[in-house]
C-alpha cells in the first residue's frame, strides 16, 4: 500500500522557532548566500540583524521543503489581491 505524503513546502512562522533555532536559520542562511550588500560591508551579526528586520516586517519568510528536508528563507509572497503599485 502506498502512503500518500505531502511533501509541499510548508510556511514555518518565525515566531514558532526558539531564539536559539531562528538564530542558526538565519545565519545558515547568510553564510550560504554570501549576501551582497553593496559598498558597505557589514559583519554576520549585522547581516543577520537585517534578516531577522526582514522576518519581522513580513517581508522575508522562512520555507521548509519536505522533499529536500531543507529550510530557506525567501521574500514573503504577496497576499492573495494585493497588487504592485
Amino acid at each position: 500500500m502506498t502512503e500518500d505524503i505531502d511533501d509541499s513546502p510548508v510556511l514555518v512562522p518565525w515566531t514558532a522557532l526558539t531564539n536559539e533555532a531562528l538564530r542558526g536559520v538565519v545565519e545558515a542562511l547568510v553564510l550560504r548566500e554570501g549576501t551582497d550588500y553593496g559598498a558597505h560591508e557589514f559583519t554576520l551579526a549585522e547581516k543577520v540583524d537585517h534578516v531577522l528586520a526582514q522576518l519581522e516586517r513580513g517581508e522575508a519568510e522562512i520555507v521548509f521543503e519536505p522533499r529536500l528536508g531543507s529550510v530557506d528563507i525567501q521574500p514573503a509572497r504577496r497576499p492573495a489581491g494585493r497588487r504592485e503599485r
